[in-house]
């Protein structure tokens, strides 16, 4: 028999009821560290203060109207945001998928209205885009495709990393390349700096558009507000969610003036999308999280704890291979099987999140206090040891 909830996930048997900063607390009373926050998404962790305060502020004085009206709130996070980034103009989502489907659209409707049938896009291997049908195309994987045929056409698949298959890949027909500058569920791979300037080259060089998906490399996981800043390049468009909205579904698309051209009136819309609700909470995630001091804490934080990440797999080359990623969004590459160093890690009350290439993933709140990153080498190597003895 089916149960009330479509059984999609396979959950871990935990009930949390309770959370504070970087910690999740069991309805038994375990603590747990949690270095996942939500697979990105709590970038100031569980119950932050001025979260909650702009949450209750705003529940208290309206919650929903629709964008067939003004919303303040939204106006304000859209100032934020492109004032912050890149982007000249914003549409508001309820998450990264969303986001997805927007940035194809958008994508294609630009050649559209030039009148030129490219319609295209590029994506890589490894990539994971959201699980709506376009994003499932994008990826190409066949976890992801297998029994949700026929796909959406319009995509191609490239190596990641093959510079060579990508400069063949692009044609007159092509709208766009998408790509994560660290790709996460790939395992944690972010694409070098001088790749990512290469790539704007050759898309300048073709009139391609870029498109960045910063869903969950963006909001300061990296030590920059935009993960793609590191390189010095900007996209044309980009995927925004997660961390945006603090733990709020919230999600965003940034485009150019050029690249949003051809969004005009009716062209998209969204019931919930930019609601006041949202954007209070992401109005006060980019009050803390863009604030250059803010984001130096991030990457002297990030320094000491892949420093301690060496030192583990030093101690523990059964279990662990190497570190890797950029700022807050670290991977380490395991020998075990990476769902066993997972549910070890449950058992000594540490949350870590697996990756594909048997990577495990440490996502933790971008404010981790000093205390909270020992404290995880502490678990982590506990961790490691019960499974050395297994």
């Amino acid at each position: 028999m089916i149960p009330s909830i479509l059984p999609t996930y396979s959950r871990a048997p935990m009930n949390f009821v309770k959370g504070e900063g970087c910690w999740l607390i069991e309805a038994d009373g375990r603590r747990f560290l949690d270095l996942g926050a939500g697979i990105a998404v709590n970038v100031l962790g569980h119950a932050h203060p001025e979260l909650t305060a702009a949450l209750t502020r705003q529940a208290e004085t309206l919650w929903h109207v629709s964008n067939l009206y003004n919303i303040d709130q939204q106006q304000e996070l859209a100032d934020r945001l492109t004032e912050a980034s890149f982007a000249d103009t914003v549409f508001f989502t309820n998450s990264g998928t969303e986001a997805c489907e927007l940035a194809v659209k958008m994508a294609r409707k630009y050649w559209s209205d030039k009148g030129e049938d490219r319609t295209e896009i590029i994506a890589f291997t490894g990539a994971f885009h959201g699980r709506s049908t376009a994003a499932i195309a994008a990826s190409g994987a066949e976890k992801m495709v297998k029994g949700f045929g026929p796909l959406l056409p319009g995509f191609k698949q490239v190596a990641f990393g093959d510079h060579d298959a990508l400069r063949a890949a692009i044609t007159d027909t092509t709208c766009a390349v998408m790509l994560e500058p660290v790709q996460g569920e790939g395992g944690i791979l972010p694409v070098p700096d001088q790749c990512l300037k290469g790539l704007r080259d050759l898309c300048d060089e073709t009139g391609t558009l870029l498109i960045f998906d910063e869903v969950q490399c963006g909001v300061g996981r990296t030590g920059k507000l935009f993960a793609h800043e590191w390189a010095g390049v900007a996209p044309d468009i980009m995927m925004v969610a997660k961390g945006i909205g603090g733990g709020f579904p919230l999600g965003a698309v940034l485009a150019t003036e050029e690249a949003a051209a051809g969004m005009t009136l009716g062209t998209h819309g969204s019931t919930y999308g930019g609601n006041p609700l949202a954007c209070a909470v992401g109005n006060a995630v980019m009050r803390i999280v863009a604030e250059p001091a803010f984001l130096d804490e991030v990457n002297r934080k990030a320094g000491a704890l892949r420093q301690k990440l060496e030192g583990l797999v030093a101690a523990h080359p059964d279990v662990f291979e190497s570190v890797r990623g950029s700022g807050l969004m670290i991977g380490l590459k395991c020998k075990r099987p990476n769902a066993e160093v997972v549910q070890a890690g449950f058992a000594n009350e540490v949350i870590v999140v697996p990756a594909a290439d048997n990577v495990v993933r440490l996502l933790p709140p971008l404010n981790i206090s000093d205390a909270d990153i020992d404290e995880a080498l502490v678990r982590l190597d506990r961790t490691a040891a019960s499974l050395k003895t297994d």
